[in-house]
Parts: C-alpha cells; sequence; structure tokens
C-alpha cells in the first residue's frame, strides 16, 4: 500500500528531472555550436592569411 502512495510523487517529480536535463543539454550544444563558429571563424582567417 505503501508502494502506490509513493507512485504519484515519483511521477510529478520526473517532468521537473526531463526539463532540467533538457535545459542542461540545450545549453551543452549552444556553447558546443559557439566554439566550432569560433573555430570556423579562426580557421577562415588563416586560410586568409595564407594567400600571400
Amino acid at each position: 500500500m505503501t508502494e502506490k502512495s509513493q507512485a504519484p510523487q515519483a511521477r510529478a517529480a520526473r517532468p521537473e528531472k526531463a526539463s532540467t536535463r533538457e535545459e542542461r543539454l540545450k545549453a551543452a550544444l549552444k556553447a558546443n555550436m559557439a566554439k566550432r563558429k569560433a573555430q570556423a571563424r579562426a580557421r577562415a582567417a588563416q586560410d586568409m592569411g595564407d594567400d600571400d
């Protein structure tokens, strides 16, 4: 009987946990994209300097 009373609490915690994970993944993706853009800009600037 105690299992049934605990189940709704466990379900209520999941959406909050899922949104936290989603926010963390979103932030990681944004940081990764910024890093890749910076690398691409650095390569492009380096290529422009190699045309001498």
